[in-house]
């Protein structure tokens, strides 16, 4: 068996044939066909060193933003959530492992006095995917706050990229998927404890009030068009509401599916493409994907 190469060699944590399900945010998905949760930073070394070049590498941290297939995940799935510390320096320069949830990180900077990350509240995922797609929310994004961050690449080599060498751009960054982000360093600033605590429950309940919460969905579907919002565009098209199967354009905020019970990821992805065909047909505008789309049909 593939996964023999990697016990061999006295790593933990991995697992074959695993239900990837549970890891994600909308509930969906088949098996992926290794999985890998490592505990350290030095054991995810280890197994990318180890790791045959020919075996493809998925990356995943919250499951949130994204959408694993019926039929499951080919090769290896890593998934960070637990390299997840958070460290300060004197100078408030903040510190966070790819695993940490956003929250947390906002949550922890609020705790230390310092302001700018306030936003990171309101976003529902990890640091390493918020870098990768360069998340935003109530009007700040991952580029205006990130300092640099620090990758290893499927051969276990590591280097540092800085705000400018990632090339942040609307829910996209310039950087190849061969690298893995490890850490990323955050600038903050100095403010009332107030302040930032009130910053932070004006975006908890804006979020509350806009967008669904205490269901199973996986955040903004679409990314905005130029000069428009994706939720109008859905809205006007007539899609609120509409049902595929278990899977629905929510009520609440059109730029969100829901599965109601046990939708599966077909019917997620063909209710999306769905809503693109309306969208396209309304207006001539062509919606692109937010959430990331991964494995077999």
């Amino acid at each position: 068996m593939k996964i023999d190469i990697f016990r061999n060699n006295f790593l933990e944590n991995i697992y074959a044939d695993q239900k990837l399900a549970k890891y994600t945010w909308f509930g969906v998905g088949g098996n992926a066909e290794i999985l890998y949760i490592p505990e350290e930073e030095k054991s995810l070394e280890k197994f990318l060193k180890v790791k045959p070049s020919d075996y493809k590498l998925f990356t995943m941290g919250a499951g949130s933003n994204l959408l694993v297939r019926d039929n499951g995940i080919d090769g290896v799935t890593l998934i960070t959530s637990k390299l997840n510390k958070i460290s300060i320096d004197k100078n408030g320069l903040i510190t966070a492992n790819c695993g940490a949830f956003d929250a947390e990180v906002a949550r922890f900077a609020r705790d230390h006095s310092r302001s700018g990350l306030e936003f990171l509240i309101g976003i529902p995922g990890t640091i390493g995917g918020g870098i990768k797609m360069n998340s935003g929310a109530f009007g700040s994004e991952f580029k205006d706050v990130l300092i640099d961050v620090k990758a290893v690449n499927h051969n276990g080599e590591y280097k540092t990229f800085t705000n400018e060498d990632l090339d942040m751009k609307y829910r996209k960054i310039g950087l190849k998927d061969e690298w893995i982000f490890l850490s990323a360093r955050f600038k903050t600033s100095t403010d009332t404890d107030k302040n930032i605590r009130d910053k932070m429950k004006k975006i908890i309940l804006s979020r509350k009030s806009a967008q669904p919460v205490g269901v199973k969905t996986g955040g903004s579907t679409f990314k905005n068009p130029i000069g428009q919002k994706a939720w109008k565009l859905i809205d006007q098209a007539g899609c609120r509401g509409l049902k595929n199967g278990d899977a629905m354009i929510s009520e609440k905020h059109c730029n969100f599916i829901v599965n109601l019970k046990d939708a599966k990821a077909r019917q997620i992805e063909q209710l999306g493409k769905k809503v693109k065909q309306k969208v396209y047909e309304d207006t001539g505008i062509k919606l692109k994907w937010e959430i990331e789309r991964v494995g077999k049909k």
